[in-house]
C-alpha cells in the first residue's frame, strides 16, 4: 500500500505553491488535499470555534481527492484526519508557502501551524515555504529539495511531536541544505494609521523584519547564503532552563 499523504497550506486551494507541492508528493504516495477556500496568511495556531466549517469536494476537478473547507489551515487538519481520510496519514505535508517562514515567523504561520498541529496529533509533518511572496514565485528551483526532504520523512521514523520547518531560497543558486536552529528574530512594527471617507479610523499592520543572530548555524543565515534550511521544531514553549531556576528558587 502507498503511503498516504495529506496536503495543506494557508494560501488557498487554488495558491500556485500547493499544486507544485501536490505534484511533488504524488511522486512518494497517495495525496488527499484537504486546504483553506481562500488565503488564511497569518492565522498561525487558530481554530474556528464561533461559526461552522463548511467542506467542498472538488475532487470531480482532480485526479485525486481534494476538498476546500472554510476553516483555518488547523481546522483542514482536524478535519482531514477525523473525518475525511480514508486512514490514517502516513505524512502531512503544507505549502509551499508564499513567503518565508523561517525564525519567529513560524509562530505566525498558517502553513507551519497546519504542520505543527500534525505533530500535535503525533503524525510526521513538514512545512514547507518559499522565500518568494508572488503569486508567480518559481517554486522548480527547490522541487529536488522538497522531494528530498518528503522521502527522508517517509523513510525515518521522525521524533513524536517533531516536524520539520523547511524554508527554500529565491532563485535558481541554491547550494544545498542546511540544518539550523531558529535564529533570533523580531518585527519591529508601525501600525499606519488612516481614515476611512466616513471620518473613521483604521490601521494597517507593517514593519522591518529584524535579525539580531549574527550564527552561521540558523536559519537566516543558511537562506542568505542560498541554502534551504531545515529546523526541526517543536510545539514544547517550556523555557527549560528557567524551569530548573525556579525550582531552586521556590523551594
Amino acid at each position: 500500500m502507498k503511503p498516504l499523504i495529506l496536503i495543506t497550506n494557508d494560501d488557498g486551494v487554488f495558491a500556485p505553491g500547493i499544486k507544485e507541492l501536490t505534484r511533488i508528493a504524488r511522486e512518494f504516495g497517495d495525496v488527499f488535499v484537504v486546504a483553506p477556500d481562500s488565503p488564511q496568511s497569518g492565522m498561525g495556531h487558530a481554530v474556528t470555534l464561533n461559526s461552522p466549517i463548511q467542506i467542498n469536494d472538488l475532487s470531480s476537478d482532480f485526479e485525486f481527492p481534494v476538498y476546500s473547507c472554510s476553516g483555518t489551515p488547523v481546522d483542514c487538519v482536524k478535519i482531514a484526519v477525523h473525518k475525511l481520510l480514508p486512514r490514517k496519514p502516513d505524512l502531512i505535508v503544507s505549502g509551499i508557502n508564499h513567503g518565508a517562514n523561517s525564525s519567529i515567523n513560524v509562530i505566525y504561520s498558517g502553513t507551519m501551524s497546519a504542520a505543527i498541529e500534525g505533530a500535535v496529533m503525533g503524525y510526521t509533518s513538514i512545512g514547507f515555504s518559499l522565500c518568494d511572496h508572488s503569486y508567480k514565485a518559481d517554486f522548480k528551483p527547490g522541487a529536488p529539495y522538497i522531494a528530498k526532504v518528503i522521502k527522508y520523512a517517509l523513510e525515518h521514523n521522525l521524533p513524536k511531536h517533531t516536524c520539520f520547518n523547511v524554508n527554500i531560497p529565491k532563485g535558481d543558486n541554491i547550494q544545498g541544505i542546511k540544518i539550523c536552529r531558529q535564529a533570533k528574530a523580531h518585527w519591529d512594527e508601525e501600525l499606519d494609521e488612516r481614515k476611512d471617507p466616513r471620518g473613521g479610523t483604521y490601521y494597517w499592520l507593517t514593519g522591518v523584519f529584524n535579525v539580531m543572530d549574527k550564527g552561521e548555524d540558523s536559519d537566516e543565515y543558511a537562506l542568505k547564503h542560498n541554502y534551504v534550511s531545515l529546523v526541526p521544531a517543536q510545539f514544547d514553549l517550556t523555557d527549560y532552563k528557567m524551569l530548573e531556576k525556579l525550582n531552586q528558587e521556590f523551594k
